[in-house]
């Protein structure tokens, strides 16, 4: 898909003095450029909100009223401005001190008075380029989420509307199944048993890209979420069987943070390691570490194991491991588990042993 460009890349120049706003405009004029100009901080503060386009602001340091420096840091503080590159221009305090404060208001450079003319423009066309690219890139990304959504969408639709038909038919073969015929007579019985097997398994299937497609539309509710608390809460609601033991090692903590998200995350993990468990005595362990910005958090299992080599396919869509032929699971779970710690900028990984157990950690961001 050929990119889209910005038809104009917009420079603002400020300066008390007319003249310098007119060699300047004339030294940086050019193809596919928009000059604006204003004549003190306040004007500059102004015509930025009026444009939201501008690329590149120079920006002279001594000013009446108000100075560079203090136009660039409130340039700094409004979410809207901040990314704007500034270049200051002044003809005095060339001295490493006033350079360094230019750059810790937001500059990205510095020009003194007088200036050279090639330098000059040599340094503007290199923040036009970056300007470009940068906008190429937001522009990719936008192209890529409106892809992703229609996907997800198109996703939904088929899922939910082959749903409905195929509770129909299960339970339709329900009813055959349980036709006298069929019960005695041992091979329809059996082919019976692998019909329903695998229209049980498509309907799990189905379940699953519905939940897939539903996660990214999750509300963004933040809240404090006692991760204790809901870790115990989800261990009782899915019911493990007699024989899988459930344990939380440590205090673990609270965070702010979206509930429902987090407790998916939980909840796939740990009703995996309940589903592939095949030791007598199943124990699972749910722990974690306070790593800053971070919590890292793991759930371990002495289930069968995943081979070195499977480590990373597990985390993919549709992807799904033999287990010794139980031929469970749809192979999203782990995927929308990986997915929904990704979104918040953590990472996911697992360190397994096959016949000993698996060890799934990730890394969720403690306050938004």
């Amino acid at each position: 898909m050929k990119q889209r460009k910005p038809k104009t890349f917009t420079i603002l120049l400020v300066d008390d003095k007319a003249e310098n706003l007119v060699s300047l405009e004339h030294m940086l004029e050019g193809d596919n450029r928009e000059i604006l100009k204003a004549d003190s901080g306040n004007e500059a503060l102004k015509t930025v909100l009026r444009h939201d386009d501008i690329g590149l602001i120079m920006l002279d340091v001594q000013m009446p009223d108000m100075d560079g420096y203090e136009v660039a840091r409130l340039l700094q503080t409004n979410p809207k401005t901040k990314d704007i590159s500034i270049i200051f221009v002044t003809a005095i305090n060339k001295e490493e001190q006033y350079v360094m404060r230019g750059f810790e208001e937001g500059a990205v450079d510095y020009l003194s008075k007088p200036l050279d003319v090639n330098v000059t423009r040599a340094k503007v066309s290199v923040f036009e380029k970056l300007y470009r690219y940068q906008f190429e890139l937001k522009e990719a990304m936008a192209a890529k989420e409106k892809i992703n959504k229609q996907l997800e969408r198109f996703m939904y639709v088929v899922a939910h509307d082959l749903k409905s038909p195929l509770s129909g038919a299960i339970g339709l073969l329900a009813l055959i199944n349980e036709d006298e015929r069929i019960q005695n007579a041992p091979d329809l019985k059996e082919y019976m048993k692998i019909v329903l097997g695998a229209t049980n398994h498509l309907t799990e299937m189905i379940t699953s890209m519905l939940d897939y497609t539903r996660q990214s539309d999750m509300e963004q509710t933040i809240e404090e979420v006692n991760v204790h608390e809901l870790v115990t809460q989800l261990s009782k609601l899915l019911f493990p069987p007699a024989n899988i033991h459930i344990e939380t090692v440590g205090t673990l903590p609270v965070l702010e943070t979206n509930k429902l998200k987090l407790q998916q995350v939980f909840q796939n993990l740990v009703s995996n390691a309940i589903k592939y468990n095949d030791k007598k005595d199943g124990i699972i362990t749910i722990g974690g570490t306070d790593k800053g910005e971070f919590y890292e958090f793991y759930v371990k299992d002495n289930g069968p194991g995943v081979a070195k080599r499977d480590t990373d396919r597990i985390f993919k869509l549709f992807e799904r491991l033999d287990n010794e032929g139980k031929g469970e699971g749809t192979g999203i779970g782990l995927n929308i588990f990986k997915l929904l710690v990704e979104e918040q900028g953590g990472k996911v990984w697992v360190d397994s042993q096959p016949g000993e157990g698996s060890t799934f950690y990730f890394l969720w961001r403690q306050r938004y």
